[in-house]
């Protein structure tokens, strides 16, 4: 049953997003690398590649695509003269703000059937049990490179 739920919702997320993000370069896996981009702490090049699962050579081609499209720069890191933080242009987070509020009615929509209390109780306890069942795991890994699944890149 757990199975046949999360495979359905996962499912239907996908797929809404993918034809949400299908503007950036890389769909969904582009609305990741740019979310993960612009929250938080610009991330180094390498960083970026290793938490969400993509190749470093393969990621270089996507940053590239990104930078083509302003929505992502390269800048040195002021720690590191060899590393690369990866840093969102206004243009970027401006792209990012629409595409997360799409996303959000999208969720809210695919949950429809729940009521709002429902809802926060059922998001708080998966990611209770998503937390537990890998502890320390990075979240974007987890999901693009599953236990028993060779890893992408």
């Amino acid at each position: 049953m757990l199975g046949w739920t999360l495979t359905v919702l996962l499912r239907e997320w996908r797929a809404r997003v993918e034809e949400i993000a299908r503007d950036l370069p890389q769909g969904v896996r582009g609305y990741q690398v740019l979310s993960a981009a612009t929250h938080g702490t610009p991330p180094t090049q390498a960083a970026l590649a290793a938490r969400l699962g993509i190749d470093r050579t393969v990621m270089t081609y996507l940053l590239d695509a990104f930078e083509g499209c302003d929505l992502l720069r390269r800048e040195p890191d002021p720690n590191d003269r060899r590393a690369r933080r990866v840093v969102p242009t206004d243009h970027g987070r401006g792209v990012l703000a629409d595409l997360d509020a799409q996303v959000a009615r999208t969720e809210d929509d695919l949950l429809r059937g729940l009521a709002p209390e429902e809802k926060a109780l059922l998001l708080a306890l998966m990611e209770r049990a998503a937390s537990t069942a890998s502890p320390g795991a990075d979240r974007c890994t987890e999901v693009l490179d599953p236990p028993g699944r060779p890893p992408r890149g």
